[in-house]
């Protein structure tokens, strides 16, 4: 099970929100480019990246550091955020991300995220952001009446190859992952699951690595130092 540290871009800092809520947000560091480099040194070899303005928005405002952490060498940056358009795929997979992440656009726009799967197979991922068994979409603002399972179902269908699940009640909440969602997506789906809410233990990264999925995204536990990331990357073996 691959490990992807968390770093959260809003006005070209590095921050965590509280189950998506953009008014209970912590601003952790200043320089997400040296946090990332952090990262690196402590080990990690992948990276997962979120301009929050651009989920919300749908403007990338924080290409420029987001650029640079892809270019950090031996680090696998994957990127999502607002990223709605073929150009803001090119531009991103241009920039050196190993991995574009399709959210709103892959719900609102199945002919885009079609074509770009076509033309870019594995670098093209689907964020499933999940309230209550539903899809969030527009920075986790709206919820649709789309259920998960019948979603992720049409991203099968399309030859989707890696979906990231995250489950916002846990997000960022430090009370565990949800290992049972986890566990019926694997079960019932051929994808690569990536999980991601609540790891906030090794309990919890052992838990998911026991469901199947294909990687876990670990984010505010890293910051409050309730989690070593060399330690968790060993549980993840």
């Amino acid at each position: 099970m691959k490990l992807f540290p968390a770093i959260d871009l809003f006005d070209g800092r590095a921050v965590r929100l509280l189950h998506g809520e953009y008014d209970k947000m912590t601003v952790y560091s200043p320089d997400p480019v040296e946090k990332a480099m952090e990262f690196r040194r402590q080990g990690a070899e992948f990276l997962h990246l979120v301009d929050l303005q651009g989920a919300r928005d749908g403007i990338g405002k924080n290409f420029a550091a987001a650029s640079a952490i892809a270019r950090i060498p031996g680090l696998r940056v994957e990127l999502g955020g607002g990223i709605r358009s073929w150009d803001d795929i090119e531009r991103a997979l241009d920039a050196g991300f190993f991995r574009v992440i399709l959210g709103t656009s892959a719900m609102e726009d199945p002919d885009l995220l079609a074509r770009a799967v076509d033309s870019f197979g594995e670098h093209i991922a689907v964020g499933v952001d999940v309230r209550g068994g539903f899809v969030a979409v527009r920075g986790w603002l709206q919820t649709s009446k789309v259920h998960c399972f019948d979603f992720i179902e049409r991203l099968e269908a399309l030859g989707v190859k890696t979906v990231i699940c995250t489950d916002i009640a846990t997000d960022g909440a430090m009370g565990g992952t949800n290992a049972e969602l986890f566990q019926s997506l694997t079960a019932r789906f051929g994808l690569d699951i990536v999980a991601s809410g609540g790891v906030t233990t090794l309990d919890d990264v052992k838990r998911l690595r026991q469901t199947g999925v294909s990687g876990a995204i670990i984010g505010r536990a890293l910051y409050d130092g309730t989690l070593d990331l060399a330690e968790a990357m060993e549980a993840a073996k």
